[in-house]
């Protein structure tokens, strides 16, 4: 039986919730409150609900909600789903605070529901190849890890860079190291609106001597959104904003001959995977998944995850504004 998911917010990124969810035949309706877009909407998919709040779509029966509103709403929405009796995907980050998250977490555990977060890279089939090459060892032991995300926009006006970026980073930190950061140091700048950060720079100290950083910025010359992980044995980089989306493996790195560190050149081998659009993959997950059995990717306990990690971030980087 055709599974049918309820998508609430028909903006930018909603729209790609619609036209993905229609592409696999699953698009129930769609919850939109401004009223004006209701017309376009039902234009584009005629015969299709459109409700004006997600209150009004609990009339009808769907098998999945995904929610692509603005993040302030994430916790309300979410939690009257949940209620609901309803599996749903949230779009990162999760909620505004760990604690609605924790409560969200909760009634869908107590529901046995599904609350997936739409933390999108743990989806990219090139993140998965570079977790199924740190399991078996091609890069040896993980030494370091860092993010690039830059870019010259999108400003927002009711989120700093750290929290409308960085989600997407720290997700990817913790689906590779698979634990929890010792201690989180942020610093940034707040150039084009008071207290609201446009680049920040944090560092993540994890257990094994294993450290990471992430660069995020939408005050950018360029657009780059560069991985690189380095291993006791090699080093990976992808950069998914380039044209061709190339995963790098350098048979590089130091040794100690004599108690001399001595640099080792190999060669750069470009490792195949497998192309796919992640949020296909996502929301196919989320689908496959709706029969109730339990989701083990970019699930509440991910987002909760996080959004303890953005807190913490957030408590650093506040007491090192600079603009």
């Amino acid at each position: 039986m055709k599974k049918k998911v309820c998508v609430v917010g028909a903006g930018r990124w909603g729209m790609n919730h619609i036209r993905t969810l229609d592409d696999l035949d699953a698009l129930g309706a769609i919850v939109e409150s401004n009223l004006d877009q209701h017309k376009e909407i039902t234009t584009e998919y005629p015969g299709l609900s459109v409700f004006p709040n997600v209150f009004e779509s609990f009339k009808e029966s769907f098998d999945g909600y995904t929610v692509a509103t603005p993040v302030e709403t994430h916790y309300e929405i979410a939690k009257a789903i949940l209620e609901e009796g309803n599996h749903v995907l949230v779009e990162k980050p999760l909620a505004m605070r760990k604690s609605h998250a924790e409560t969200l977490n909760k009634i869908a555990m107590e529901k046995k529901l599904n609350l997936m977060t739409g933390h999108l890279l743990l989806f990219h089939p090139a993140i998965q190849k570079i977790n199924n090459m740190l399991d078996d060892g091609k890069l040896g032991k993980l030494q370091y890890i860092y993010s690039n995300r830059l870019n010259l926009g999108a400003v927002r006006t009711e989120e700093n860079i750290l929290w409308s970026f960085a989600p997407h980073d720290i997700s990817v930190f913790q689906f590779l190291i698979e634990k929890s950061p010792i201690s989180v140091l942020s610093k940034g700048g707040a150039f084009l609106q008071p207290h609201l950060h446009d680049t920040t720079l944090t560092v993540l100290h994890y257990p094994d001597n294993v450290v990471g950083h992430i660069f995020v910025s939408w005050l950018h010359p360029f657009k780059e959104h560069r991985l690189v992980v380095i291993g006791s044995k090699g080093m990976l980089s992808f950069e998914d904003s380039s044209r061709e989306k190339e995963l790098l493996y350098y048979k590089k790195g130091i040794d100690w001959v004599k108690g001399e560190p001595v640099t080792r050149e190999g060669v750069t081998e470009i490792i195949q995977y497998q192309p796919a659009m992640p949020l296909t993959e996502e929301l196919r997950y989320f689908i496959d998944h709706l029969d109730g059995t339990p989701v083990s990717v970019s699930n509440g306990d991910n987002g909760i995850e996080v959004l303890d990690i953005l807190e913490k971030a957030t408590t650093s980087l506040m007491g090192s504004t600079h603009g």
